[in-house]
């Protein structure tokens, strides 16, 4: 009986639930600050092409892995299918993705502490860090503890964002401005910037490329459900799916209620997201809706720390070949979040740059070497039981992708199309 018990393997709901907990989070708040500048329809499109894209990018991944033994990660597989020249890009990329994407969920996270420390002891918090330190050293438990740990975490944490996402989508879209969706204002004139949509794809895409990307936890999905390719592809479809559902009807709720060019005040603010929350706040007159934005963005933000530092957790492990033990685990914890917590004490406010940054490094790790590492495995391994659908035509398409991806990176950077602001 104890056996039985031992052998049976996580659920679909378990596996599901981290895929999108580690999803919704910096999503919710950067996709309608960095679409602003696209509007709403091109926006939708931009979502559904990143979502579909890093999909089949994701599965690409975890076709190449389940060649591998359990544990195995990016340092295993791609020195082997690679070679070490290709690993040294992919270790720097992903370690540069997850370190930034833990310390920008460590920066906003620890922020909404503190405003929570201010709450509770009626005094304003005169140390900044202390928020991101308790935020920090909380859930990096749950992810020493084990994987487990995280999944029963994850469920509670989605079932709470249910409840909050629902309270808050409801009040807000009985107030929805279809005016506003399609851009109709008459509160300012329609300069020749606002009448141009296409350019400011280019600050998008990256940003929902980044929104979508659980790429490092694919390989903890692998050894969570123990090579059961079937439960890990429904699981990462129905994550995804989960997440993108969220982030439409968030979309359409927060550029339903703010017009356009409400966004130039909040593109031009150095906490940009806590702009747009007081702005919806401010345009929407709905009982506690600014603690519902705010108690629902910090448990999506704690979702996504925990999916990400879980990736980079096992990344580490795996490169430095780190055993899995309490000691070890807490060396493998020590290098995960000790240099991203110092970094939120220096730079306390780079959450949404942080994220737009992103995309460049994930565009390589998470589309581009997946797609290379399945084109030879499928030369390596002719026969092998799971296959991602599409053939080669989706790996080219998938790699079109990321050099769009990564061009628009570029054309930002360099100031070629200029910001919404």
């Amino acid at each position: 009986m104890t056996q039985n018990k031992q052998k049976r393997k996580p659920s679909l709901l378990g596996g599901t639930m981290i895929i999108a907990g580690t999803l919704i989070g910096g999503g919710m708040v950067a996709i309608p600050i960095a679409t602003a500048g696209l509007w709403y329809y091109r926006s939708l499109f931009v979502l559904i092409y990143s979502c579909f894209c890093m999909i089949c990018s994701g599965l690409m991944l975890v076709e190449a892995n389940l060649h591998y033994p359990l544990g195995a990660s990016f340092d295993t597989m791609v020195k082997d299918l690679l070679g070490k020249k290709w690993n040294i890009i992919t270790g720097v990329t992903i370690s540069f993705v997850l370190y930034t994407l833990v310390y920008a969920y460590i920066t906003l996270g620890g922020g909404i502490t503190n405003n929570i420390l201010d709450t509770i002891t009626g005094t304003e918090t005169n140390f900044q860090p202390l928020g991101g330190l308790i935020f920090c050293l909380v859930l990096a438990l749950c992810v020493w503890i084990s994987t487990k740990a995280i999944d029963r975490a994850s469920v509670v944490l989605i079932i709470a964002m249910v409840i909050s996402f629902i309270a808050m989508i409801t009040g807000l879209m009985e107030h929805i401005n279809f005016d506003f969706l399609a851009n109709i204002s008459a509160q300012l004139p329609a300069t020749e910037g606002e009448a141009n949509y296409w350019p400011y794809f280019f600050f998008a895409l990256p940003v929902c490329l980044t929104s979508f990307c659980f790429h490092g936890t694919a390989p903890s999905m692998v050894m969570y459900y123990q090579k059961d390719s079937k439960l890990i592809q429904k699981s990462i479809i129905w994550g995804s799916a989960i997440a993108f559902v969220v982030y439409s009807l968030w979309l359409t709720a927060v550029q339903g209620n703010l017009p356009r060019e409400a966004f130039i005040k909040i593109n031009q603010a150095d906490d940009n997201v806590m702009a747009m929350i007081a702005e919806l706040s401010r345009y929407v007159s709905i009982k506690l809706l600014h603690q519902l934005i705010n108690f629902f963005t910090y448990v999506a933000i704690i979702s996504s720390f925990l999916g990400a530092s879980l990736g980079l957790f096992d990344y580490i492990a795996d490169l430095l070949s780190i055993k899995n033990t309490r000691i070890g685990r807490f060396k493998t914890a020590c290098i995960t979040f000790l240099p991203p917590l110092v970094a939120s004490f220096l730079f306390p406010f780079g959450f949404v740059t942080a994220i737009s940054y992103v995309g460049f490094a994930a565009a390589i790790w998470s589309i581009i070497v997946p797609a290379l590492m399945v084109l030879k495995s499928r030369k390596i391994f002719p026969d092998a039981p799971y296959r991602v659908f599409g053939g080669k035509f989706l790996v080219y398409f998938i790699l079109l992708f990321a050099v769009i991806t990564l061009a628009s990176q570029l054309i930002t950077q360099f100031g070629i199309v200029q910001p919404f602001k």
